[in-house]
């Protein structure tokens, strides 16, 4: 299970996705209509931009320029402070920030490494994230949606990292752009949960790739529609319809 906190009340907690992210216009053999394609574009869950976030190129090196400080609406008050102590601290955080040019913390990026990465930006969250036991956390682009950006993919162990601070995305923003606007409320980044475990692959011995090649004719025999002249048949809503799709929810 995927579990989360807002970082204040104007974050919105993710959301299911969506089988379908771009209308195509009047045709037959879209992409978006592809049963796999749409199973793998609703698996997970969406976070939403926080805010509006617009990135600018100026003489190649991207700036934010609206930059947005959001404050918790609860308070800290670390452990050990004396008994006078008796004001928590609001927590505050930027919508997003880039790599820093000599940069030496969290760690250090050398001037070559940070020629190839000036383009890329961490957009928080806003949302702090844990998983259960042995589930970690997969971050990710959106399948199957072209933007001018893209995220980079990462996988992190939020079963036993207890991270005090909002989970971040990073944003690779295209350099042949001059300008990118993300609104707020648009699907950011895609969260979905893997177990950690020892996953195999092993080759089909003769005699089981033989029991699957003839499963498989078996199945297109029984559910396959009409012969054509090149024997082909015609499997069209039959696919989707023996389909089982996992199901993503947020419980309130």
């Amino acid at each position: 299970m995927l579990h989360f906190y807002k970082f204040c009340p104007e974050v919105s907690p993710p959301v299911p996705a969506k089988e379908i992210y771009h209308h195509p216009e009047p045709g037959k053999g879209w992409p978006e209509e592809c049963p796999p394609i749409r199973a793998i574009n609703s698996f997970g869950w969406d976070v939403l931009a926080p805010t509006d976030l617009c990135f600018r190129q100026v003489d190649g090196k991207w700036e934010l320029e609206n930059p947005v400080t959001m404050r918790t609406d609860w308070v800290f008050t670390p452990d050990g402070e004396p008994d006078d102590y008796d004001e928590g601290v609001p927590l505050e955080q930027q919508n997003a920030w880039f790599w820093e040019e000599d940069q030496k913390l969290p760690h250090e990026i050398s001037k070559n490494v940070y020629e190839k990465i000036s383009n890329q930006v961490k957009v928080s969250t806003f949302l702090f994230l844990r998983t259960d036991p042995n589930e970690l956390l997969v971050i990710g682009d959106i399948p199957n949606v072209e933007r001018p950006f893209k995220v980079l993919s990462a996988l992190v162990d939020t079963d036993w990292y207890p991270a005090s601070y909002p989970w971040h995305c990073v944003l690779a923003l295209d350099r042949d752009q001059e300008s990118i606007r993300i609104d707020k409320g648009q699907p950011l980044c895609r969260l979905y949960t893997v177990r950690r475990d020892h996953y195999f692959a092993k080759e089909m011995t003769l005699a089981e790739f033989e029991g699957f090649f003839q499963r498989g004719q078996d199945w297109i025999q029984t559910h396959g529609r009409g012969d054509h002249e090149d024997g082909t048949r015609d499997i069209t809503r039959t696919y989707v319809k023996q389909q089982l799709l996992s199901k993503f929810s947020v419980v309130v």
